[in-house]
C-alpha cells in the first residue's frame, strides 16, 4: 500500500525539505504540534523499526542528534520530544518508519503525554525477562 511518505519521497506531493541524504528525508510536519516539528522519514520501505535494516537505522541514528540541534537553534526551543511509533496499537498512522522531532517551547506547547499504566517490576521476573531478551539478541 502506498503511503503519503512514499508520495512525498517520489516528488508527487510537495514538502518543506529540511534535510536529505541517500537514506532519509527530513521535512516539516504540515500539522505541527509546535514550531519546528520535523519528520525524519526512512527511504527504506520498512513499516516498523524492527523491520528496518541496520544500515538505515544507523543513518537515522547519526542524523537525529545533528538535526535536533539544528531545530533547537533555529526555533529557540531548549527542549524537545523524539517520537517514533511502531504499529497501529502504538498509534502509528503512516506505515513507514519515521521519527518526529517536536520542539518544546513551553510545557503546554508541543507533545503532551498522559501517564500510562505502569507497575513494579518484580526482581525474579525482571531477571528472567532480561536474560530472555539478551539471549534473543544473538538471533537478530
Amino acid at each position: 500500500m502506498t503511503t503519503i511518505f512514499d508520495k512525498i519521497l517520489a516528488g508527487e506531493i510537495p514538502c518543506h525539505k529540511v534535510y536529505e541524504d541517500d537514506n532519509l528525508l527530513a521535512i516539516l510536519d504540515i500539522l505541527p504540534m509546535s514550531e519546528g516539528h520535523t519528520i525524519v522519514i526512512s527511504k527504506e520501505a520498512a513499516p516498523t523499526l524492527d523491520k528496518l535494516s541496520d544500515e538505515s537505522a544507523a543513518a537515522i541514528g547519526r542524523i537525529l542528534p545533528r538535526l535536533s540541534r539544528a531545530i533547537l537553534r533555529a526555533t529557540g526551543a531548549t527542549d524537545f520530544n523524539l517520537l517514533q511509533n511502531n504499529g497501529p496499537s502504538a498509534y502509528q498512522e503512516v506505515m513507514r518508519v519515521h521519527f518526529h522531532i517536536i520542539p518544546k517551547h513551553s510545557k503546554e506547547d508541543g507533545l503532551r503525554i498522559g501517564k500510562g499504566s505502569s507497575h513494579n517490576l518484580e526482581q525474579n521476573k525482571g531477571q528472567a525477562l532480561a536474560k530472555k531478551i539478551a539471549s534473543e539478541m544473538s538471533g537478530v
